[in-house]
């Protein structure tokens, strides 16, 4: 007995629907926005060809309000798995030209799914999300969906990576789910984020604002840091997206992927020699450093634009990918304040989940003093640094280029919290303080009585410094491993993270630490 053709056309017609999202004038309006449709974003995203959807003719369920009448399939979400330079990821793409992209819960049920398939086969989750937000004609079962969302956002966290790109609206619930993520990207002047919106703050607070100041890309990630990477259109974002992939592994149990590299590991870097000034007060570009001492000096630095006082991202050294940490002392003079220690635990966290070596740049004069800081609760916000580092088990590598002075000292990967190999530029000063207020502290007195007092202020800082401040009165106590010359710096990072290659480290048993958060 033949197949019934009409079956085929059936299937056909149900493809085409599918395809066709909101319909022409819908495609052609978010174009005018200057926004990809949900379908293209994944043609982008993935490598060509690559895609394989699944739940396409999935609808709502919905009867009231003239929702029976309004049966799109796919349901206002794209969902499924492809490639990115032929490694396995998962991807859901949220279709503003049907119904707003808001969210239901049969759209909800498809992202799960997803997620689900995501966690099963070890592969990250890629989150395009564009979205008018929860679906108001289904009422709680839409909220019921966004908290299904949540928690499957929380059982992959540290499982597989996720990321979250924010290519239009995303207000009200639908704002935690990026917020969960790993990594969240957003398009500047075309993408927001929000709890309530202007009109909401407006009739509340009688504050007036603009979405985009409120919650644009812009601020987002210069203010709240809920923004990690920016880009102009959704084609640059996506393409950051591919570029942060190749730094990460599919899931925990995974090594991150190594590559060729044509940059020799045993290459000098001289001028690091001369980078660091002399004196201690002099600010350098910390960028600088990295660069000489990594693959081709190419730095993928995350949160770029907040906390400019430190500097984290991704690296290669010698092929492999590395996690970076580092003090900026051109803003700030490097100090650590609340938004650095938060922006920096956090990054090595994500580290420490997914088997990302960790290289610890370190000149740091101490935290930021002062009452606004002391009131927000920088004790606090500092120890979640302290804490990230100590729960930390992968590779940790650190270099001491100048100061290390006071408690900074010990947050910044110290090897008391279990560095595995710390090492320090000849003209590294590790101290409770620097050596001029310690002399004001100790030597006051003498200082006073001097009958040159300036003349005998100068030569007790010279002597502290010698005695107290140098790294090989560390290195003597076992605290720094190595004191190198600062052309050696890639070379024997190369040669230690090929040593650690193989470390096995084990916290003690328990559920989970209590961060303080």
């Amino acid at each position: 007995m033949g197949r019934d053709p009409d079956a085929f056309e059936t299937l056909e017609e149900r493809n085409q629907a599918a395809l066709a999202g909101g319909g022409a004038a819908r495609i052609e309006k978010q174009h005018a926005a200057g926004k990809l449709t949900a379908r293209e974003r994944i043609e982008r995203l993935l490598d060509p060809e690559s895609f394989v959807e699944l739940g396409r003719f999935v609808t709502h369920r919905a009867t009231d309000f003239g929702m029976a009448e309004q049966r799109v399939p796919g349901d206002g979400v794209v969902t499924g798995y492809g490639e990115i330079d032929g490694r396995r990821v998962f991807v859901f793409a949220q279709d503003f030209t049907v119904f707003g992209g808001s969210l239901g819960a049969a759209h909800a049920q498809k992202i799960v799914r997803i997620m689900d398939h995501a966690l099963r086969v070890g592969a990250p989750i890629i989150g395009l999300n564009d979205s008018g937000g929860a679906r108001i004609q289904e009422g709680v079962e839409s909220l019921g969906g966004y908290a299904d969302i949540f928690l499957k956002n929380t059982l992959a966290s540290g499982v597989v990576p996720q990321l979250s790109c924010v290519l239009g609206p995303c207000a009200g619930g639908a704002v935690y789910s990026p917020a969960i993520t790993d990594f969240v990207f957003m398009v500047e002047k075309s993408s927001y984020m929000f709890i309530t919106g202007p009109d909401v703050i407006r009739a509340v607070t009688h504050e007036e604002v603009t979405k985009e100041a409120l919650g644009g890309a812009a601020t987002h990630a210069a203010k709240s840091g809920v923004c990690h990477f920016t880009a102009p259109d959704d084609g640059a974002c996506l393409a950051r997206v591919r570029e942060l992939m190749g730094f990460l592994p599919a899931n925990n149990a995974e090594d991150p992927p190594r590559r060729a590299s044509t940059d020799p590991v045993e290459r000098d870097a001289p001028e690091l020699d001369t980078l660091i000034p002399r004196e201690s007060q002099r600010p350098y570009d910390m960028r600088r450093v990295i660069a000489a001492a990594v693959d081709d000096g190419e730095l993928f630095e995350v949160h770029a634009a907040f906390a400019q006082n430190i500097i984290v991202g991704f690296s290669r050294i010698g092929g492999r990918p590395v996690g970076i940490v580092a003090n900026q002392p051109a803003v700030l003079a490097g100090v650590l304040d609340i938004d650095a220690s938060v922006k920096a635990a956090r990054f090595v966290r994500f580290c420490d989940c997914f088997n990302l070596p960790l290289v610890v740049w370190v000149d740091v004069p101490g935290f930021l003093p002062g009452v606004a800081q002391e009131h927000r609760g920088i004790i606090a916000h500092g120890a979640k640094l302290l804490f990230a580092f100590s729960e930390a088990t992968v590779p940790k590598l650190t270099v001491i280029t100048r100061k290390a002075y006071g408690g900074a000292y010990d947050v910044m990967n110290s090897k008391h919290i279990r560095a595995d190999v710390n090492l320090a530029f000849p003209s590294a000063e590790i101290a409770v303080m620097g050596p001029e207020g310690a002399v004001n502290v100790v030597y006051r007195a003498a200082i006073e009585a001097a009958a040159d007092p300036e003349r005998a202020r100068a030569d007790f800082v010279a002597d502290y410094r010698a005695r107290f401040a140098s790294p090989y009165r560390a290195a003597e106590l076992g605290f720094i491993d190595e004191v190198i010359r600062p052309r050696d710096t890639r070379r024997r990072l190369a040669q230690y993270l090929e040593l650690l290659a193989t470390k096995r480290d084990r916290n003690p048993s328990k559920k989970h630490g209590n961060i303080p958060l």
